[in-house]
């Protein structure tokens, strides 16, 4: 392909517990490495039918906040259809209806360009599986 879409794979590493992964500073590399000086826009992208992309503000407690009003609105219990894995996995399924598995984001001058407290996140509550691949793609 031409220099005007850049690709990389990260591989992470998310444990056994549910958690949102804050994943901006590798995205800022990635434009360094990558877009210095372009404008476009950056594709964050999660192969995984159990996991989402998320842009919210970490730190403070919305990351914890997230986390409680999924489990809320998607309990891991035996309600769910899909009934493989560990117990509730099949709200994992359902996951990336409600956080998707992508986020397309304006880069300025090879600047990601979010607000102030935001941050791009990996959100996984698949407890069973803890190795997730994220694709970042620039395009200009």
């Amino acid at each position: 392909m031409s220099d005007s879409f850049t690709t990389t794979v990260l591989n992470i590493t998310t444990g056994t517990t549910e958690t949102v992964t804050d994943l901006t500073r590798a995205c800022e590399e990635f434009l360094t490495r990558t877009a210095p000086g372009r404008d476009g826009l950056l594709n964050v992208f999660v192969p995984h039918a159990t996991a989402g992309i998320a842009v919210l503000e970490t730190g403070a407690g919305s990351d914890d906040d997230l986390l409680a009003a999924l489990h809320h609105l998607l309990p891991a219990d035996d309600r769910w259809q899909h009934r493989h894995g560990s117990p509730g996995h099949g709200r994992d399924h359902v996951l990336p209806a409600l956080v998707p598995p992508h986020a397309t984001l304006p880069v300025v001058g090879g600047r990601l360009e979010l607000g102030t407290w935001q941050s791009v996140c990996l959100v996984d509550t698949n407890v069973s599986k803890d190795n997730r691949q994220v694709r970042l793609s620039f395009l200009s």
